[in-house]
């Protein structure tokens, strides 16, 4: 997931470069079953917000790591290319302001 301007920072640089992941060493994913929980926690709000897939046999490899509430999250240490993606969604806010995301991500 990333905000409007960090998308159009990635789309300027090719590899995404957040503020968050540049402060704590790597990029943070979420897997499929844990994003629509970090769109809600991390993202309510945010305007342009971009949904990236990835497959992870494109990726470099992925460290996995404890995080929220235990969950084990996928951590890059590495640029993420963007043009690695096999999607991309940008997410419109339901009534309630909460993010929607796509049936088929």
């Amino acid at each position: 997931l990333l905000t409007g301007a960090d998308w159009e920072a990635a789309s300027a640089l090719g590899v995404t470069c957040t503020a968050l992941d540049e402060r704590d060493g790597y990029v943070h994913l979420s897997t499929r079953a844990q994003v629509a929980e970090t769109a809600r926690l991390h993202f309510a709000g945010a305007e342009g917000v971009r949904l990236l897939r990835y497959a992870v046999a494109d990726l470099p490899p992925l460290k996995w790591e404890p995080s929220r509430g235990g969950q084990m999250f996928p951590h890059l240490y590495a640029r993420l290319e963007i043009s690695l993606a096999d999607a991309v969604w940008r997410l419109l806010p339901d009534a309630s302001g909460a993010l929607v995301l796509p049936e088929d991500y």
